[in-house]
C-alpha cells in the first residue's frame, strides 16, 4: 500500500468533516494544549539559558503580538462585529488561551467585563516543578491590551489579580474591561 504525504487544504478539511464531532473537538483542544506545551518549553529554554527576566521579556513582546493577530483572526472567523464589552468578552472567550484555561470564570455587563482563572494550569505545573510563581502579569496584560484594542480602544484592561502580586488560593488572576469614561467637550 502506498500513502501520498502531501494533502491540499481540501483534502484536510475533508479530513476533519468526516470526524465524529467529539472526537474533532478532542482534537482542537490537543493541538491548543500542544501550542501551550511548545509556548512552555521554549520558555524554559529561555529561562535556562538566559534567566526568566529575559525570558518573560521576550515573553511578553510575542503574546502582545499574538493579542492583536488573535483579535483580528478570531472577529473574522466566528463573524463578530461591533465593539461592545460583550463581542470583545466573546472574542476572549474563543481565545487559544481562554480555551485552554479549565478552571475559569466570566462575568459580562454592558459596561465591565471580568475574566478570571480560578486554578492555572501553567503555574501549578511551575510550582510542581519547584520553579515558584511566574511574574505574569506583564507577558497577560500585553497580550490582553493588544487583544481589546482590536475590539475597542476605549476599553481599558486592567489586571485586578495576577502574580507576581498577591491573589487568594482559588484566584489565580483577574482582569477587568471597562469603557473608558468620556472626556466632556466644551
Amino acid at each position: 500500500m502506498v500513502f501520498e504525504m502531501t494533502q491540499a487544504p481540501h483534502q484536510d478539511r475533508k479530513l476533519l468533516e468526516d470526524m465524529p464531532k467529539d472526537r474533532l473537538i478532542d482534537l482542537f483542544l490537543l493541538h491548543i494544549r500542544n501550542l501551550w506545551r511548545v509556548d512552555g518549553l521554549y520558555f524554559l529554554g529561555i529561562e535556562k539559558k538566559f534567566g526568566t527576566t529575559a525570558a518573560a521579556e521576550i515573553d511578553a513582546e510575542c503574546w502582545q503580538l499574538m493579542g492583536k493577530f488573535e483579535a483580528r483572526e478570531l472577529k473574522k472567523a466566528l463573524g463578530i462585529e461591533g465593539d461592545s464589552i460583550a463581542s470583545l468578552m466573546y472574542g476572549l472567550q474563543n481565545t487559544s488561551w481562554s480555551l485552554d484555561q479549565r478552571d475559569k470564570e466570566t462575568e459580562v455587563t454592558a459596561t465591565k467585563g471580568v475574566y478570571r482563572v480560578t486554578q492555572c494550569r501553567t503555574q501549578l505545573t511551575r510550582i510542581n516543578k519547584k520553579l515558584g510563581e511566574f511574574p505574569c502579569k506583564n507577558v497577560r496584560l500585553g497580550y490582553l491590551k493588544s487583544f481589546t484594542k482590536e475590539f475597542n480602544s476605549n476599553i481599558e484592561v486592567k489586571a485586578t489579580i495576577c502574580p507576581p502580586g498577591r491573589h487568594p488560593p482559588d484566584v489565580w488572576c483577574e482582569w477587568e474591561f471597562t469603557l473608558k469614561s468620556k472626556e466632556p467637550t466644551g
